[in-house]
Protein backbone atom coordinates (compact mmCIF):
# COMPACT_ATOMS: atom_id res chain seq x y z
CA UNK A 1 0.00 0.00 0.00
CA UNK A 2 1.13 3.18 -0.93
CA UNK A 3 0.04 6.54 0.51
CA UNK A 4 0.59 9.87 -1.49
CA UNK A 5 1.35 12.34 1.64
CA UNK A 6 0.53 15.92 0.00
CA UNK A 7 1.53 19.12 2.27
CA UNK A 8 0.63 22.24 0.19
CA UNK A 9 2.42 24.37 2.57
CA UNK A 10 5.78 24.87 1.08
CA UNK A 11 8.08 24.44 4.53
CA UNK A 12 9.84 21.18 4.14
CA UNK A 13 10.29 20.86 7.93
CA UNK A 14 6.50 20.49 8.09
CA UNK A 15 5.70 17.73 5.62
CA UNK A 16 9.06 16.06 7.38
CA UNK A 17 7.18 16.36 11.12
CA UNK A 18 3.70 15.30 10.21
CA UNK A 19 5.42 12.20 7.20
CA UNK A 20 7.26 10.97 11.10
CA UNK A 21 4.25 11.08 12.96
CA UNK A 22 1.66 9.48 10.35
CA UNK A 23 4.54 6.64 9.64
CA UNK A 24 4.59 6.23 13.53
CA UNK A 25 0.83 5.85 13.66
CA UNK A 26 0.68 3.28 10.98
CA UNK A 27 3.26 0.80 12.72
CA UNK A 28 0.80 1.42 15.63
CA UNK A 29 -2.40 0.94 13.34
CA UNK A 30 -1.47 -1.64 11.18
CA UNK A 31 2.24 -2.82 12.06
CA UNK A 32 4.07 -0.41 8.99
CA UNK A 33 2.29 -2.26 6.02
CA UNK A 34 2.08 0.98 4.12
CA UNK A 35 4.83 3.09 2.49
CA UNK A 36 3.71 7.10 2.74
CA UNK A 37 5.04 8.87 -0.41
CA UNK A 38 5.42 12.60 1.24
CA UNK A 39 5.67 15.93 -0.98
CA UNK A 40 5.79 19.77 -0.28
CA UNK A 41 3.87 22.15 -2.11
CA UNK A 42 5.96 23.18 -5.36
CA UNK A 43 4.64 26.99 -4.79
CA UNK A 44 2.78 28.93 -2.09
CA UNK A 45 2.71 30.14 1.39
CA UNK A 46 5.54 29.23 3.92
CA UNK A 47 2.58 27.97 6.34
CA UNK A 48 -1.30 28.43 5.63
CA UNK A 49 -2.89 31.37 7.39
CA UNK A 50 -5.33 32.60 5.45
CA UNK A 51 -8.32 32.60 2.51
CA UNK A 52 -5.18 33.88 -0.11
CA UNK A 53 -2.98 31.47 0.94
CA UNK A 54 -5.46 28.50 1.41
CA UNK A 55 -6.88 29.33 -2.17
CA UNK A 56 -2.95 28.94 -3.71
CA UNK A 57 -2.50 25.79 -1.42
CA UNK A 58 -5.51 23.82 -3.20
CA UNK A 59 -3.93 25.00 -6.40
CA UNK A 60 -0.71 23.51 -4.89
CA UNK A 61 -1.93 20.32 -3.96
CA UNK A 62 -3.41 19.35 -7.33
CA UNK A 63 -0.16 19.77 -8.78
CA UNK A 64 1.13 17.44 -6.53
CA UNK A 65 -1.41 15.07 -6.56
CA UNK A 66 -0.94 15.03 -10.73
CA UNK A 67 2.57 15.13 -10.29
CA UNK A 68 3.24 12.13 -7.75
CA UNK A 69 -0.02 9.79 -7.73
CA UNK A 70 1.14 7.28 -9.87
CA UNK A 71 1.44 4.38 -8.22
CA UNK A 72 -0.43 5.32 -4.87
CA UNK A 73 -3.24 3.56 -3.43
CA UNK A 74 -4.57 6.33 -1.66
CA UNK A 75 -3.86 10.31 -1.18
CA UNK A 76 -3.81 12.01 2.47
CA UNK A 77 -4.00 15.96 1.98
CA UNK A 78 -2.11 16.47 5.49
CA UNK A 79 -3.06 19.95 6.25
CA UNK A 80 -5.56 20.90 8.18
CA UNK A 81 -8.68 22.93 6.55
CA UNK A 82 -8.27 20.56 3.67
CA UNK A 83 -7.53 23.37 0.61
CA UNK A 84 -8.09 21.88 -2.66
CA UNK A 85 -10.29 18.50 -1.42
CA UNK A 86 -13.14 18.74 -3.66
CA UNK A 87 -11.10 19.52 -6.89
CA UNK A 88 -8.66 16.72 -5.44
CA UNK A 89 -11.35 14.15 -5.28
CA UNK A 90 -13.12 15.26 -8.50
CA UNK A 91 -9.72 14.09 -10.42
CA UNK A 92 -7.95 11.90 -8.04
CA UNK A 93 -8.09 8.50 -9.97
CA UNK A 94 -7.62 7.07 -6.30
CA UNK A 95 -9.66 7.95 -2.45
CA UNK A 96 -8.41 11.33 -1.15
CA UNK A 97 -8.87 12.13 2.30
CA UNK A 98 -8.54 15.39 4.10
CA UNK A 99 -7.34 16.10 7.18
CA UNK A 100 -9.53 17.91 9.03
CA UNK A 101 -12.66 16.54 7.34
CA UNK A 102 -11.66 13.45 8.83
CA UNK A 103 -10.86 14.73 12.53
CA UNK A 104 -14.25 16.50 12.25
CA UNK A 105 -16.04 13.27 11.49
CA UNK A 106 -14.28 11.35 14.34
CA UNK A 107 -15.13 14.43 16.78
CA UNK A 108 -18.35 14.28 15.92
CA UNK A 109 -19.35 10.43 16.03
CA UNK A 110 -21.71 9.17 18.48
CA UNK A 111 -23.32 12.82 18.33
CA UNK A 112 -20.61 13.99 20.27
CA UNK A 113 -20.39 17.82 19.95
CA UNK A 114 -17.26 18.77 19.57
CA UNK A 115 -14.62 21.83 19.31
CA UNK A 116 -11.42 23.09 17.41
CA UNK A 117 -8.27 24.65 18.47
CA UNK A 118 -5.70 25.80 16.39
CA UNK A 119 -2.99 28.46 15.48
CA UNK A 120 -3.51 31.21 13.72
CA UNK A 121 -6.54 33.93 14.25
CA UNK A 122 -7.72 33.80 10.84
CA UNK A 123 -8.61 30.21 11.27
CA UNK A 124 -11.77 30.85 13.28
CA UNK A 125 -14.14 32.00 10.31
CA UNK A 126 -12.45 29.92 8.03
CA UNK A 127 -13.04 26.57 9.92
CA UNK A 128 -16.50 27.24 11.14
CA UNK A 129 -17.56 27.56 7.93
CA UNK A 130 -16.16 24.34 6.39
CA UNK A 131 -17.86 22.44 9.63
CA UNK A 132 -21.06 23.84 7.54
CA UNK A 133 -19.80 22.49 4.62
CA UNK A 134 -19.66 18.65 6.29
CA UNK A 135 -22.72 19.21 7.55
CA UNK A 136 -21.71 19.23 11.22
CA UNK A 137 -22.17 22.66 12.26
CA UNK A 138 -24.77 21.50 14.80
CA UNK A 139 -22.05 19.46 16.44
CA UNK A 140 -19.77 22.02 16.58
CA UNK A 141 -19.49 24.50 20.08
CA UNK A 142 -16.75 26.44 18.54
CA UNK A 143 -13.17 27.43 16.84
CA UNK A 144 -10.85 28.41 19.15
CA UNK A 145 -7.51 29.69 18.05
CA UNK A 146 -4.35 30.82 19.26
CA UNK A 147 -2.14 33.78 18.55
CA UNK A 148 1.17 31.79 17.05
CA UNK A 149 0.50 30.38 13.81
CA UNK A 150 0.82 26.62 13.02
CA UNK A 151 4.09 27.78 11.36
CA UNK A 152 5.11 29.14 14.42
CA UNK A 153 3.91 26.82 17.10
CA UNK A 154 6.05 24.03 14.65
CA UNK A 155 9.25 26.21 15.50
CA UNK A 156 8.50 26.08 19.17
CA UNK A 157 6.27 24.19 20.30
CA UNK A 158 7.25 24.60 23.80
CA UNK A 159 5.89 27.89 23.81
CA UNK A 160 2.90 27.27 22.90
CA UNK A 161 1.28 24.15 24.98
CA UNK A 162 0.13 26.48 27.66
CA UNK A 163 -1.95 28.47 25.59
CA UNK A 164 -3.14 25.47 23.40
CA UNK A 165 -3.93 23.83 26.59
CA UNK A 166 -5.91 26.95 28.01
CA UNK A 167 -8.12 26.92 24.70
CA UNK A 168 -8.89 23.14 24.92
CA UNK A 169 -10.14 23.30 28.40
CA UNK A 170 -12.14 26.26 27.53
CA UNK A 171 -13.63 24.67 24.71
CA UNK A 172 -14.81 21.83 27.63
CA UNK A 173 -15.50 23.99 30.38
CA UNK A 174 -17.39 27.22 28.88
CA UNK A 175 -18.41 25.84 25.26
CA UNK A 176 -19.72 22.60 26.64
CA UNK A 177 -17.16 20.62 23.58
CA UNK A 178 -17.29 16.75 24.61
CA UNK A 179 -14.73 16.36 22.62
CA UNK A 180 -11.79 19.03 21.19
CA UNK A 181 -9.19 18.52 17.47
CA UNK A 182 -5.98 19.85 17.92
CA UNK A 183 -5.88 20.79 14.58
CA UNK A 184 -2.75 20.93 12.00
CA UNK A 185 0.50 19.46 10.65
CA UNK A 186 2.34 21.50 12.59
CA UNK A 187 0.61 20.52 15.86
CA UNK A 188 1.49 17.01 15.46
CA UNK A 189 2.19 15.06 18.58
CA UNK A 190 1.21 17.81 20.28
CA UNK A 191 -2.46 16.50 21.80
CA UNK A 192 -1.34 13.58 23.51
CA UNK A 193 0.88 15.82 25.50
CA UNK A 194 -2.25 18.38 26.36
CA UNK A 195 -4.30 15.60 27.22
CA UNK A 196 -3.47 15.71 30.72
CA UNK A 197 -4.61 19.38 31.57
CA UNK A 198 -7.69 18.72 29.48
CA UNK A 199 -11.23 16.89 30.79
CA UNK A 200 -12.70 15.49 27.74
CA UNK A 201 -10.48 14.15 24.52
CA UNK A 202 -8.43 15.51 22.80
CA UNK A 203 -8.17 14.06 19.56
CA UNK A 204 -4.77 14.55 17.05
CA UNK A 205 -6.16 15.69 13.67
CA UNK A 206 -2.79 14.06 12.20
CA UNK A 207 -3.98 10.52 13.75
CA UNK A 208 -7.19 10.84 12.61
CA UNK A 209 -6.40 11.43 8.85
CA UNK A 210 -4.11 8.27 8.97
CA UNK A 211 -6.88 6.04 10.20
CA UNK A 212 -9.36 7.56 7.36
CA UNK A 213 -7.04 7.02 4.95
CA UNK A 214 -5.96 3.42 5.63
CA UNK A 215 -9.39 2.71 5.97
CA UNK A 216 -9.93 4.50 2.26
CA UNK A 217 -6.96 3.19 0.50
CA UNK A 218 -7.56 0.52 -1.97
CA UNK A 219 -11.72 0.84 -1.96
CA UNK A 220 -11.35 1.37 -5.58
CA UNK A 221 -13.29 4.78 -5.59
CA UNK A 222 -13.62 5.98 -8.73
CA UNK A 223 -12.94 9.44 -9.55
CA UNK A 224 -15.18 12.34 -10.31
CA UNK A 225 -17.24 13.06 -13.25
CA UNK A 226 -14.98 16.47 -14.24
CA UNK A 227 -15.23 17.33 -17.81
CA UNK A 228 -11.97 17.54 -19.53
CA UNK A 229 -10.45 20.95 -18.89
CA UNK A 230 -8.41 23.20 -21.83
CA UNK A 231 -5.86 24.99 -20.10
CA UNK A 232 -2.97 27.51 -20.26
CA UNK A 233 0.09 28.06 -18.04
CA UNK A 234 -0.13 24.95 -15.53
CA UNK A 235 2.61 22.52 -14.86
CA UNK A 236 2.28 20.09 -17.87
CA UNK A 237 1.66 16.89 -15.54
CA UNK A 238 -1.52 18.62 -13.80
CA UNK A 239 -2.79 19.93 -17.55
CA UNK A 240 -2.49 16.30 -18.43
CA UNK A 241 -4.60 15.16 -15.50
CA UNK A 242 -7.12 17.98 -15.93
CA UNK A 243 -7.12 17.28 -19.90
CA UNK A 244 -8.34 13.51 -18.64
CA UNK A 245 -5.31 12.13 -20.64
Amino acid sequence: MRILLINPNTTQAVTDLVADHVRGHIRAMVGGAAEIVPVTGRFGARYIASRAASVIAGHSALDALAEHVAGCDAVYLACFGDPGLMALREVSPVPVVGMAEAACRAAAAAGRRFAIVTGGALWAPMLTEFVVGLGLSDRLSGVRTVAPTGGEIAADPEAALGQLAAACRACAEVDGAKAVILGGAALAGLAARIQPAVPVPVLCSVEAGTRAVLAAAGTGEARGAAPALASIGLAPALAALLAGA
